[in-house]
């Protein structure tokens, strides 16, 4: 039977979060499928991965700089090198460059590497560390890549320097614009159900509480409008959760953290302006999934969300760290009613080319050629 192996830093962050359809592809056309992963589950127990015939949990730490990754790739050789896998799909700066270079003797063999970057931690903007770290391990990588898949525009025109045998373009991961559609939530209700008055303008981002995510800028902006009648929702867990709250507090701005929510669909519904100001990204599901449920949005000018925004007909694009920039363009939404729906329904229209069938069928045309 033929064989084919997926390779991720983690499993219930990124292998069931992003893969799980292409796991399925797989296995309904005739392959045994494998996994290598960390259990990222905190009862391990709670690790089962759909469409998966074998799985090998593997201890991957996220830092290139880590010595314990030197007993994964072993251990990941081993796995190549005793099963004859037809192809190999790998994703995460860790997961990609160990196995590439795991998989070394086998390719030689006629097995194809395809790798899949979420977004290079080199970018416009990244730290100097970054390009030294990064950008030379992943150029050189790429002489023993097939094909290199990138999410977004400006990794494609980086990664069109390397060596890969070839290049792809695939938009994200795909997202299921039917779910967020308008009329899916009873908006009113749901508006109750988290506390949002009749007259107040809610603002709504997700993601991490973490300095990449900077939801920092858009609290110290609202501070500045000084407005009662809004109120920011934050949809999230992280390291920065009791900072936050701190800040929110001694600035007198109604922030209201919802912590991780199975519910973003409803509470996109529910909710006014998406405001999504991150220091880096691959290609945003939380900023799709907003545009799918009509959301206008102000968003940071950076690698990924550039993509998907047009400034002034999706909504607006500030530098990350321009805190008047922020205050302008959200007291520009919350005053202008009908310039949020227009926004939301130019959204609308173009998140449709992100939706998961999109994507699927792209990625399977990518599959068949393999």
């Amino acid at each position: 039977m033929k064989k084919v192996l997926f390779v991720a830093t983690v499993v219930k962050m990124h292998i069931e979060v992003f893969h799980i359809s292409y796991l399925k592809w797989f296995k309904d056309n005739g392959y045994e499928v494998h996994v290598c992963a960390k259990n990222d589950y905190e009862k391990k127990e709670n690790c089962d991965i759909p469409y998966c015939d074998r799985y090998f949990d593997l201890p991957f730490e996220r830092s290139p700089l880590n010595f314990k990754n030197i007993s994964v790739y072993k251990q990941l050789q081993n796995i190549i090198e005793s099963n004859d896998y037809e192809i190999i799909h790998c994703h995460t700066p860790m997961g990609g460059a160990l196995t590439r270079l795991a998989a070394i003797k086998a390719r030689r063999k006629g097995m194809k590497i395809i790798y899949t970057a979420h977004g290079f931690h080199f970018f416009k903007g990244a730290p100097i560390k970054n390009w030294l770290i990064f950008y030379p391990v992943e150029r050189w990588l790429s002489r023993y890549t097939d094909i290199l898949i990138t999410i977004n525009k400006e990794d494609y025109d980086m990664a069109s320097r390397f060596n890969a045998k070839k290049m792809a373009y695939v938009p994200g991961v795909g997202i299921d614009v039917k779910k967020f559609e308008k009329g899916n939530v009873d908006r009113e209700k749901k508006r109750n159900e988290i506390g949002i008055r009749n007259e107040a303008v809610a603002l709504l981002s997700v993601g991490e509480l973490s300095k990449r995510k900077n939801h920092e800028v858009v609290i110290r902006a609202l501070a500045r409008i000084n407005n009662p009648n809004i109120i920011y929702f934050i949809c999230g867990q992280g390291d920065l959760d009791g900072y936050l709250q701190k800040i929110s507090k001694e600035l007198n701005v109604d922030v209201r953290f919802l912590g991780f929510r199975k519910d973003i669909f409803e509470i996109c519904a529910a909710t006014d302006i998406f405001v999504f100001p991150s220091y880096q990204e691959g290609l945003p599901v939380a900023l799709m999934e907003a545009m799918s449920a009509g959301l206008a949005v102000v968003c940071s000018r950076i690698r990924g969300n550039t993509d998907l925004i047009e400034n002034g007909a999706g909504g607006y694009l500030v530098d990350p760290g321009d805190i008047d920039g922020f205050k302008e363009k959200i007291e520009t939404l919350v005053n202008n009613k009908q310039m949020c729906i227009d926004m939301g329904d130019h959204n609308i229209k173009v998140v449709k080319e992100y939706d998961k069938e999109v994507v699927n069928k792209k990625m399977e045309n990518i599959y068949l050629r393999m």
